[in-house]
């Protein structure tokens, strides 16, 4: 998490004393897709077979069908997943890390045996895919040195998993171990350059290290990458709001002020947002365009974790 500090104003420094917590992962707006293809151990489309993309982080859960020629889309996805696929008594499962505007594909094969693994798959590939899946499992139960564990075992067999050391590093990060996330994160974009996840990452690690610098930088090249990936013309709400922690922290308020808005611009609903516009609109004396972002923040997300401050400075506020 990202620990912000709040600008201050004449009218408001009794309430200086709020410590305001977001968090720095949030799950992407836009999301991926995830399709494939889902086929018998003939090599003949499997049609009716149920898929469920389950998002690790949430717990949310998305299901489709496959068509008559086997395949299936699903879109809004985004993070480190679990794809299960079912159809009479045949099963399989695999993990899966969807970034923001990528297009992942995960094609099957069933077997009346169970276990099924993706299309073409090595058995030390398959070994990789269950040390990764249990590695989920491990870290979103908080488990993080059993996260930590697997998914190092899943590298060893796999070196070039990138995912692999994302989800180290995040695990690591978990432990406040940030020079060891740092290493991690690096090898996973060592491996895959355009990895705006890992970068994304190296910059909460500076920012909690107060590395403001480097946390622009990291965060900067995130934003850079993702607009690349997700081609959408909006932007990455998500890695324009991270920016606009980091440079809020550094005390860059006019450029976080721009960060925010461009958030809002590409997800209008974005709550943690508007609650950091109204704060920089408040450190420029723009109290009653403030107090209608308090409000909406209020609206979108009435239990927040900034809702008690965003309430207490709404009533101080001109409507």
């Amino acid at each position: 998490m990202v620990r912000q500090k709040i600008g201050r104003h004449p009218l408001l420094l009794a309430l200086t004393i709020f410590s305001v917590l977001v968090l720095a992962r949030s799950a992407a707006a836009q999301g991926g897709i995830v399709s494939g293809v889902v086929k018998d151990g003939a090599g003949m489309p499997i049609a009716g077979a149920k898929v469920t993309v389950e998002v690790v982080a949430s717990g949310r859960k998305l299901v489709s069908t496959t068509n008559a020629k086997g395949e299936y889309i699903q879109v809004g996805v985004n993070g480190a997943c679990t794809i299960t696929v079912e159809k009479d008594k045949m099963t399989g499962t695999r993990p899966v890390q969807v970034r923001t505007g990528q297009t992942f594909k995960a094609d099957f094969i069933l077997t009346a045996g169970g276990g099924a693994a993706g299309e073409g798959l090595s058995p030390a590939m398959v070994e990789t895919q269950k040390a990764f899946t249990e590695g989920l499992a491990a870290s979103k139960a908080g488990n993080n040195d059993e996260a930590i564990a697997k998914f190092t075992h899943a590298a060893e067999l796999n070196p070039k998993c990138a995912d692999c050391y994302y989800n180290i590093g995040f695990s690591q990060t978990q432990k406040k171990e940030y020079d060891k996330a740092e290493e991690a994160y690096k090898k996973a974009i060592e491996i895959k350059p355009d990895y705006a996840d890992a970068y994304n990452g190296l910059a909460n690690i500076y920012n909690a290290e107060r590395k403001f610098d480097l946390a622009a930088g990291a965060s900067t090249k995130a934003s850079e990458l993702s607009s690349v990936i997700g081609a959408t013309g909006g932007g990455n709400p998500d890695a324009s709001f991270n920016q606009g922690v980091i440079l809020w922290n550094a005390g860059k308020v006019a450029d976080a002020k721009k960060q925010f808005e461009a958030t809002l611009a590409a997800k209008p609903d974005h709550a943690e947002a508007h609650f950091q516009l109204a704060m920089a609109l408040v450190n420029e004396g723009n109290l009653k365009e403030a107090g209608s972002h308090f409000d909406t923040y209020l609206k979108l997300a009435p239990n927040g974790p900034n809702a008690a401050t965003a309430k207490a400075l709404s009533a101080q506020l001109p409507k």
